[in-house]
């Protein structure tokens, strides 16, 4: 509406970074920007802290915004989230609701690179050995395992996982993938053997990465009878959902040294809590969900949130994953009070 300047939140800006990723300016005489840098622990939290908000972005998938949530936010009107695909967002109520819902492009690069640097990692004791070496420990205590000649298995040969599975061969690994769907010609387009079943490429793999999509299939599908499957000298590294991978299961595994070691950096409770066991488990390698967080990354994220929003304001949404209300010529249908 002429002469209106509506009010945008950015949740879980942690590092202080959404400023200087974009240029928000261009949004400077229409929308007033705040921005949050602690996550918000409840959902009453959050609706107080963004009730007076008519838009909203949010980063992948930090907070959830389900149908209750929604409808608690009756002044939202546009919701912009990083990347094409969010499983928290209940698009039916935000349509419902006037909520429009936009996304923005993301790179599988960050991601690629973070799985190996996890399993480069987890397999050369990279941490203990470095913290050693600074805090006065033992000169060497562990030794690494070899990559050359290994097998590396894939739980999912996507955008992702074709992508590990070239860099794994460039290491002369054997690469060995399995999904629900996969077929031996698509394996084969990425240089891998697909496996007979998931139970072969649990007994048979070496490292074990995952790179599934959540859902009612994937959820829990590495349990504890999975995990007992594993050979002893075998690694486990999650950088996909981390339901995918039960918590309970596998922290069972590492502490009765069932399996040699995981490296994750997906947890169902982000920010994880201090008291969490996951933060104290022995011959875990885990990261605070770096997967996606590079600048390059970043600065995708935010710059085509200022797009969105622009676009929105104009009447003609972009990357739209819901489409709520309707726009009018001269912007959208913002409630006044």
């Amino acid at each position: 509406m002429p002469g209106m300047r509506l009010r945008c939140a950015v949740l879980d800006d942690y590092q202080d970074a959404a400023a200087g990723a974009a240029d928000w300016s261009t949004l400077a005489d229409r929308v007033e920007v705040v921005r949050f840098r602690e996550h918000f622990g409840s959902e009453d939290e959050l609706v107080a802290a963004v009730g007076d908000c008519e838009v909203v972005v949010t980063l992948r998938e930090r907070v959830a915004f389900p149908a209750e949530v929604l409808r608690r936010l009756p002044r939202l009107r546009l919701l912009v989230a990083s990347g094409m695909r969010n499983s928290v967002i209940d698009l039916a109520a935000a349509r419902e609701g006037g909520v429009t819902v936009c996304g923005t492009e993301s790179s599988s690069t960050p991601p690629v690179e973070l799985t190996w640097a996890l399993l480069l990692g987890l397999a050369r004791g990279i941490v203990p050995e470095s913290t050693a070496l600074r805090t006065g420990g033992p000169w060497q205590s562990t030794l690494g395992a070899d990559l050359a000649g290994r097998r590396l298995g894939l739980l999912g040969l996507g955008k992702i996982g074709a992508r590990v599975a070239r860099i794994g061969l460039a290491f002369d690994m054997e690469v060995l993938a399995w999904s629900q769907n996969l077929t031996a010609q698509r394996a084969a387009q990425a240089g891998a053997v697909l496996a007979a079943s998931k139970e072969e490429l649990l007994e048979t793999s070496d490292f074990v990465s995952v790179h599934l999509v959540l859902g009612d299939r994937t959820r829990g599908l590495i349990g504890a009878p999975e995990l007992a499957r594993m050979k002893p000298t075998a690694h486990l590294v999650n950088t996909s959902r981390a339901a995918v991978v039960d918590q309970d299961a596998l922290l069972a595994a590492l502490r009765e040294g069932r399996i040699a070691g995981a490296a994750v950096d997906v947890f169902e409770q982000e920010p994880l809590p201090a008291d969490h066991p996951l933060r104290t488990a022995p011959r875990l390698l885990a990261t605070p969900h770096l997967g996606y967080v590079t600048d390059a990354n970043y600065r995708t994220y935010y710059g085509q949130a200022v797009e969105d929003i622009e676009a929105y304001l104009a009447g003609a949404p972009v990357r739209v994953l819901a489409r709520g209300g309707e726009t009018v010529e001269n912007g959208p249908n913002i409630p006044t009070s």
